[in-house]
């Protein structure tokens, strides 16, 4: 079962396509995350949610949101996937242990080998204040990304 709003994000560190370490907690105090959990690099759908956040970068930007994206795919398919895609944003790799963070989240699909379209929203004080997660196969929409971000700007006054 996915983490409830209003409960502390689990603190964790994945390397990034670059290969440098990311930690969820380098960032309390500073500005809200956007966790944004995706089944694999080079999928259809995938490739579509990820260029929407990509052209709607600004709304993260503007938030003062730091928009990370996190996959079961190891750094070197993600730096590929970014670079072709152009992704300005980091892409963390759950590859190993495989999936831990997606567990720790819960969501984590163990008969298919992935997580499942999950995003998390995190304030700056690292607690989850909005979530949505999609049916399999299924898209999330960028006015589900602005609602969230609506609610975390409201909770943040």
């Amino acid at each position: 079962m996915a983490l409830e709003n209003d409960t502390r994000a689990p603190d964790f560190a994945l390397p990034n396509q670059f290969g440098e370490d990311v930690q969820l907690s380098e960032f309390r105090g500073k500005k809200a995350v956007a966790l944004v959990f995706f089944p694999l690099a080079f999928t259809g759908t995938c490739t579509g949610e990820l260029c929407e956040l990509r052209d709607n970068l600004a709304m993260f930007q503007d938030g003062s949101v730091e928009l990370l994206g996190i996959s079961v795919d190891n750094k070197a398919s993600l730096r590929a996937w970014a670079d072709v895609e152009g992704y300005t944003f980091d892409l963390l790799a759950d590859f190993w242990p495989h999936g831990a963070v997606a567990k720790e989240y819960g969501v984590f699909l163990e008969e298919k080998g992935f997580a499942n379209r999950a995003t998390f929203i995190i304030d700056i004080d690292g607690i989850i204040r909005a979530s949505f997660i999609t049916a399999p196969g299924e898209a999330r929409s960028i006015e589900a990304y602005k609602a969230a971000l609506e609610e975390i700007s409201t909770t943040s006054v």
